[in-house]
């Protein structure tokens, strides 16, 4: 198309072409949704629908007032061009994309009608061959128009019977099966989209849980080594009456710990059996980074909590260290006393004697 013509309106759409062997059976133009343009040329006054797959023109549809847009399903619809001898179907991610296309379809049809109205003659205007308008539901690639470069169709009364057999017989291909094959064939390539989405979903959410693993393998490591310090510490204090409240903490700390423990690993089997869906991978796993958060929080806690406690400890050992110096040297002192008094208790028995 030339740079005189200017884009109006644009979608993307799953883009098919009616088989030309079959008349009734669709070919996917591509493997994916195309981008769906109306093209407007003023210096002719002319409407187009384009669309480019890579470097070809899948769709090159001018756009006259005898052509009509159908919508055969929720999300496909339909329009025969009869100077490309073909008709070109549509399918939609949603109905409303559907709908804007069919009123773009319309507005445009009517432009182009006005357009006409302006340019023939009264002569044109009478003629009632200009009438002739194509409403069905399927429209016949048979009909043909005098030249590429005329607008309306003068047709004889023979043709017109042969076009109305035309009509009925598409009409009935197409209460047998057509609708159904082309509402297929576009949900199947929108469920081939959202099946990409779904397993780039899963990829990222089995990369969240490798990770949700190896974090939990660390708090676990970490865990292990608070608990290897508990039973050091329960054994330096073993015979220290002062540390059994100490010890009791700890060990409900370390129950805690290991419930924390057991409560992660039930929710990462939680993830393994969820993880085939997007939005709830997607919902549990906020819900574990905020567990996770909560957890480094509570270890950062039972982390200060334990510094609390050897300390405490340390100061125990430290007083009962002293106490044992300060009996170490009542004893001393008693021992001197006791050998003082032995000594005087001698010397009275020899007054005694003597």
């Amino acid at each position: 198309f030339s740079c005189r013509e200017q884009p109006i309106f644009s979608t993307r759409a799953h883009v098919f072409q009616i088989d030309p062997a079959t008349k009734r059976n669709w070919i996917p133009a591509s493997k994916h949704a195309l981008t769906v343009s109306y093209f407007y040329d003023a210096t002719r006054n002319v409407y187009r629908i384009i669309s480019v797959g890579g470097t070809k023109a899948i769709i090159n549809s001018t756009i006259t007032p005898n052509m009509t847009f159908t919508k055969t399903s929720q999300k496909f619809g339909q329009w025969a061009d009869s100077r490309a001898n073909t008709v070109y179907g549509l399918g939609f991610a949603s109905e409303q994309h559907l709908s804007q296309f069919a009123e773009k379809f319309q507005e445009v049809k009517e432009a182009a009608r006005l357009a006409r109205e302006k340019s023939q003659d009264k002569t044109e205007l009478t003629n009632p061959a200009l009438s002739i308008t194509s409403h069905q539901v399927l429209p016949s690639p048979i009909i043909s128009s005098n030249g590429p470069g005329e607008d309306k169709l003068f047709r004889s009364q023979s043709a017109d019977v042969e076009i109305t057999t035309e009509k009925e017989r598409l009409k009935k291909m197409l209460s047998e099966g057509s609708v159904s094959e082309v509402q297929w064939e576009a949900e199947f390539f929108s469920l081939q989209d959202n099946n990409n989405k779904l397993v780039a979903a899963l990829h990222e959410a089995n990369a969240n849980v490798d990770q949700w693993k190896k974090q939990l393998a660390a708090y676990q490591e970490e865990t292990e080594s608070l608990r290897q310090r508990v039973a050091e510490l329960e054994s330096q204090g073993a015979h220290d009456s002062s540390s059994e409240n100490n010890k009791e903490e700890l060990n409900q700390t370390l129950e805690e710990l290991e419930l924390l423990i057991k409560a992660k690993d039930e929710e990462i089997q939680m993830l393994k059996s969820q993880k085939c869906s997007r939005w709830e991978a997607e919902g549990e796993r906020e819900e574990t980074l905020q567990k996770l958060q909560e957890l480094e929080a509570r270890n950062a806690e039972l982390e200060r909590r334990l510094h609390l406690a050897e300390q405490t400890l340390a100061e125990t050992l430290a007083e009962r260290e002293k106490i044992q110096n300060e009996v170490t040297k009542v004893a001393e002192i008693m021992d001197v006393k006791i050998f003082e008094l032995s000594e005087i208790r001698q010397g009275l028995a020899k007054l005694v004697e003597s």
